[in-house]
Parts: C-alpha cells; sequence; structure tokens
C-alpha cells in the first residue's frame, strides 16, 4: 500500500491486489479468532484510510479487556501489510445479530463440535436444528471425508427448502466451508 499520488498503477493490477489483501485478511482473521465466533470481514479502502470491520458472534472477547486485542489486531495488521505510518487503519468489531443466520458462525460451530469429539451425525443435524429455529427457510449441513470408517464418503442433511440452482441460488444462499483433521 504505497503512496497513490507517486505511484501509478493499472485498475487490474489495484483490484487483483485488493482482493489478495481480502483473502489474506480474511484468512489471518479466521485463524486469530476462531473460537470467538468468527464471521466475516468487511474492508473499506479509501485513499486516505483503511476500515477493516469484523463480524463476530462474541464481539465482547474480540475487543478484549479495555480494547486490548483490538488494538493488538491492528497493530499486527499493520505490520503485516506494510500500512504506512500517515495512512490510518481502523479496525472495529461489529456483533453479528442472529447467529443461526450466519453460515460462518454456523460452520465454525459445527468444527468445534466435530473436534470435541462429537458424533457427526448429532452434531450435523444439531446445527441443522439451530438454524432452522433461527428463521431460516432451509438449510443444508455437508460433511465429507473419512468420517468413521477408512472409506470416505459423503453426509448431508437437510431442512426446510433451499434454492440450488442458476443466479437465485448464488445470490440468496450463504455458504461457508471448514476443513478438519478428525483424528
Amino acid at each position: 500500500f504505497e503512496d497513490m499520488s507517486s505511484v501509478s498503477i493499472s485498475k487490474k493490477r489495484k483490484v487483483v491486489e485488493q482482493g489478495v489483501f481480502y483473502a489474506e485478511l480474511n484468512d489471518f482473521l479466521r485463524r486469530e479468532l476462531a473460537a470467538d465466533g468468527y464471521a466475516g470481514v468487511t474492508v473499506k479502502q479509501t485513499t486516505v484510510r483503511t476500515r477493516i470491520i469484523i463480524r463476530a458472534t462474541h464481539y465482547r472477547d474480540v475487543h478484549g479487556e479495555n480494547d486490548f486485542r483490538i488494538n493488538q489486531l491492528t497493530m499486527l495488521i499493520r505490520k503485516r501489510w506494510q500500512f504506512p505510518e500517515n495512512h490510518p487503519v481502523s479496525v472495529y468489531c461489529e456483533k453479528v445479530m442472529d447467529r443461526g443466520l450466519c453460515a460462518e458462525a454456523m460452520c465454525e460451530s459445527l468444527r468445534f463440535r466435530l473436534e470435541s469429539g462429537f458424533p457427526v451425525r448429532r452434531a450435523a443435524y444439531a446445527i441443522v436444528r439451530f438454524i432452522m429455529e433461527s428463521g431460516a427457510t432451509g438449510a443444508e449441513v455437508v460433511c465429507s471425508g473419512k468420517l468413521r470408517a477408512q472409506r470416505a464418503k459423503v453426509q448431508k442433511f437437510r431442512d426446510g427448502y433451499i434454492v440450488a440452482s442458476g443466479a437465485p441460488g448464488q445470490e440468496m444462499v450463504e455458504v461457508a466451508k471448514r476443513d478438519i483433521q478428525m483424528r
């Protein structure tokens, strides 16, 4: 993130650079805030400042005592992506209002259940039930890989109605994916 006035940069390169920044930031925050119910990030960049808005279910834990943790995250982000000192970077955290309607939060919840030793079917149906009780029209949880035996298989757990095909399926359905080591 160099000073934009001194260096001319093509629009393609700028879009790719912003996409890579967002992907790396999302991955970093997902690893750092997994236990705090991390549910996504929004980056608003201007030439004057960069605002990073973190969505989390346990937003008080993200802030930390006396905003210690959010300041620590701000410094880590500033050092990792080498923002200049005259470019203000502000990190905010907002609470996810309905945890059951957030795919990222539910995916993290399922991941924690599976890592703590819950049976796959029981954990997945508990997640589907929680999503449906939160007011969703439909939910689907897909678990694939070596779940119990040596042979890999796919298990799908569904309830309600899900638009799966075409543009409405891409626009209206929220999707999240996690990879975990079962044993």
